[in-house]
């Protein structure tokens, strides 16, 4: 059942050193402020799990947080290279970083598989190129119906899930709408679940496309308004695609990286981030 923490508190009770976790969110909804606050509580060696790794695992790669990603996609959206992944990956700065990489259907495939309560899931893909030979997890697997080869991905259950929503009610239900990409899978495939919200009402009003995930699949709610920026929150704000463009510079080099993430990261508080 559903708990209302600040969000500090959420991380410190429910993120722990060397845990395997998923913040999702598809170019929307994207947790930042629960990324910042995993870099202030220096929690280390995660693997983490992501379908597209941007500016969120750029920043914790960058600050010492991950020793392994597993991703289907890496890039700053529209912009460019994600330079402190680049530098961790062939440089080794902060620290070594191993990567895994899967197709998006691929990745999203392993969650569904954990949100069933599956050892695997079966789908059509990976065949034919070099990630089927690279990529662990994934093994050929013969059709028992025809004699069709298809694909077999293994399950994933992150010890921890961490999204963004728009809104939780009192009970501590959760409503998200707008591209909600595989936020609910990687819920209901976690073990743990933290969800951050702009903010707290007493009953949902539907919108289009919304989802509901139910407080019995959460353990921590944390009020954090703008918690997704620079992301954008559908109903709430818009992406700040300024602060995507700025990104590639303060990122390209190590120390204007050091100087930003003590300046808008480890020297001040989640309510003071856009400031």
């Amino acid at each position: 059942m559903a708990r209302f923490l600040d969000l500090p508190a959420a991380i410190s009770e429910f993120v722990k050193n060397g845990e395997t976790i998923a913040m999702e969110g598809f170019t929307h909804l994207i947790p930042f402020a629960a990324g910042h606050e995993i870099i202030r509580q220096e929690l280390r060696d995660l693997i983490a799990i992501r379908l597209t790794p941007d500016l969120i695992y750029d920043q914790m790669i960058g600050a010492g947080c991950i020793k392994k990603l597993i991703f289907s996609w890496g890039g700053n959206p529209g912009v460019g290279s994600l330079h402190r992944f680049r530098d961790a990956y062939q440089n080794s700065w902060p620290q070594k970083l191993e990567i895994e990489e899967h197709t998006h259907a691929g990745l999203t495939n392993r969650y569904v598989a954990g949100a069933s309560g599956l050892p695997f899931a079966v789908m059509r893909g990976y065949l034919g190129s070099d990630l089927f030979h690279n990529t662990s997890g994934v093994k050929k697997i013969n059709s028992p119906f025809n004699n069709e080869v298809l694909t077999a991905v293994a399950a994933i259950n992150p010890d921890v899930t961490i999204i963004h929503a728009q809104q939780s009610d009192k009970l501590g239900n959760i409503m998200m709408w707008g591209i909600t990409g595989v936020a609910k899978e990687a819920v209901f495939a976690a073990k743990k679940v933290i969800v951050t919200v702009e903010e707290i009402v007493d009953r949902f009003s539907p919108k289009f496309n919304s989802i509901i995930i139910p407080n019995t699949q959460i353990n921590a709610i944390a009020l954090e308004p703008k918690g997704a920026w620079p992301s954008y929150a559908s109903g709430y704000y818009e992406r700040d695609n300024s602060a995507y463009i700025a990104w590639d510079e303060i990122a390209k080099d190590r120390e204007s990286f050091l100087k930003w993430l003590e300046l808008k990261v480890m020297s001040i508080k989640n309510s003071d981030r856009n400031k």
